[in-house]
């Protein structure tokens, strides 16, 4: 939370949502139940998309030397144009990126998310870790600092051991992370994470970490205000994972008791406060299999799977990122909420599992989400819209609640049968394997899951893929509409938009405004 926030509650009127797909309807929908207007941003083939249909008020981005999502200039020139007073940054591009925070701050638009001297801080890997080790959480041992060279990091790597992750400063999501298994691959990990890290974050820094053969990996929510309350939400467990990036959610950790429990939401509530901390936060460590835990790194923001803190908490996270940045204290604390039951999210992604989780990006043919008791599905999709190559691969986040783990992984596995989805290859054949396999099962999935466990990967798909960095333009997703019935077509040879802060109307949501502002 900004400046602009925080000396007394405000009303925030109107807030541009600075992303797209599901995490910008997610945010739509949360400012809706608050009364807040909203403003979407679209780049070139996505003028029908959800996002963009649910807003009050869109504005096109242009398509230049900066991408859409990242031109922090464009992002300001519209929230001035649409008359917005803050901004929601969702997860990604350029949510955890100060100098957007910054900007907004100077032009007196709120910033819903931390400082940005809290997100500087938190943002460099390795300032991260000497803060932790400051307020006392223990990061994974690694190296004071940056290493400037493969020499460095070979006389490193002599002293404390193989096998060695080499991180790039800067990085995150998976970006920027290689691992060298004896000397002969640190200097393949080395260039790799370097070069990762310069271009996914401007940053070629890197600096070296003990690797963990078998860790969990589980992260701890926070929230904090600006009335000195900082609440940690427990647990989430984010192991299963392909290339570092993750792919099953659950929370709470099978592997967490309550005493570590107890321990891991300290630690976080602690890391928080020494930073000054306001708004949502993920505090992400490995978990050994004796019971220690180390400090991984803090993101700065929303995750994508905070629904499955959401489903056993009962508070909205997006809502309460709001309120926080409107100055109110937290509707929870200052005593940790009760959890109840058990829950799971599976990323459905456009990625061929059997290619090495290769995107597949194209048209959706048919869509149909699965539902029921205790099921819910975060999504921006529907038959005929488009998975672009240019953005992430994601369709849609499932997630279950159960009252049990056992329940749980019983719904996951009767909603992932009924989720049907054509015309791209998914993830959903991974996770029925996933969800079968008896040591998922018994809650024993570490970091190295797949790697041990290759059974669980499908088949190539028939459909063709688009390898990483290859971007075909798509066609646009229009909806018409027929004798009172909506049809998704998809229709190629548009011309494309351009100009920062070009205005247009919206299509109808299939109900009036009923007062609300529309876009002229």
């Amino acid at each position: 939370m900004t400046a602009a926030n925080q000396d007394q509650p405000k009303r925030l009127r109107r807030v541009l949502i600075a992303n797209r797909g599901e995490i910008a309807v997610r945010v739509a929908r949360a400012c809706r139940e608050l009364g807040i207007e909203t403003v979407a941003v679209y780049g070139d083939g996505e003028e029908s998309a959800l996002h963009v249909r649910y807003a009050d008020d869109a504005f096109h981005l242009p398509t230049g030397d900066v991408p859409p999502y990242l031109n922090i200039e464009a992002l300001i020139d519209v929230a001035r144009r649409a008359r917005a007073d803050a901004v929601h940054p969702g997860y990604g591009f350029l949510a955890e990126n100060a100098a957007f925070a910054r900007a907004c701050d100077e032009a007196t638009l709120v910033f819903v998310g931390p400082s940005p001297d809290a997100m500087a801080a938190m943002g460099d890997k390795v300032e991260a870790r000497r803060l932790a080790r400051a307020a006392g959480v223990n990061p994974v041992p690694g190296s004071d600092g940056p290493v400037a060279s493969v020499d460095d990091a070979s006389a490193w790597a002599r002293e404390h051991g193989f096998p060695v992750a080499v991180k790039a400063s800067a990085g995150g999501g998976g970006r920027g992370f290689r691992v060298a298994h004896d000397a002969g691959e640190l200097a393949a990990a080395f260039a790799g994470s370097s070069g990762e890290g310069e271009r996914y974050f401007g940053n070629a820094a890197v600096y070296l970490e003990r690797y963990l053969e078998h860790p969990r990996h589980v992260e701890v929510q926070v929230f904090a205000d600006a009335h000195g309350t900082v609440v940690a939400l427990g647990e989430r467990d984010c192991s299963v994972q392909r290339r570092h990036q993750k792919l099953i959610e659950e929370s709470p950790s099978p592997a967490v008791t309550q005493v570590i429990r107890d321990e891991l939401c300290v630690a976080s509530e602690r890391l928080a406060r020494a930073v000054d901390y306001r708004g949502a936060g993920t505090v992400e460590y490995l978990l050994d299999a004796d019971g220690s835990f180390y400090f991984l790194e803090m993101n700065t923001r929303i995750q994508v799977e905070h629904p499955v803190t959401e489903m056993i908490t009962g508070i909205d996270l997006i809502k309460e990122q709001l309120r926080v940045a409107m100055g109110h204290p937290l509707s929870f604390g200052p005593a940790r909420p009760a959890a109840h039951g058990w829950a799971i999210e599976c990323r459905i992604n456009a990625e061929d599992a059997g290619r090495g989780f290769a995107p597949a990006p194209g048209t959706l043919t048919r869509y149909r989400e699965p539902a029921g008791f205790g099921v819910r599905v975060d999504s921006a999709m529907a038959a005929g819209e488009v998975i672009q190559a240019r953005y992430d691969s994601l369709i849609a986040k499932l997630i279950v609640w159960g009252r049990d783990r056992e329940e749980a992984t019983a719904r996951m596995r009767r909603a992932l049968d009924d989720f049907t989805i054509e015309g791209v290859p998914t993830t959903i054949p991974f996770h029925r394997k996933v969800f079968r396999h008896k040591r998922f099962r018994a809650g024993e999935a570490t970091t190295t899951f797949l790697a041990e466990h290759p059974e669980v990967v499908p088949e190539p798909a028939d459909a063709a893929v688009v390898p990483d960095g290859e971007a075909p333009e798509p066609p646009v997703s229009l909806h018409v509409e027929v004798d009172g019935r909506r049809f998704a077509v998809a229709v190629s040879g548009l011309p494309g938009q351009t100009g920062v802060g070009e205005r247009r109307g919206n299509p109808p949501r299939g109900r009036p405004r009923q007062g609300r502002r529309g876009s002229g």
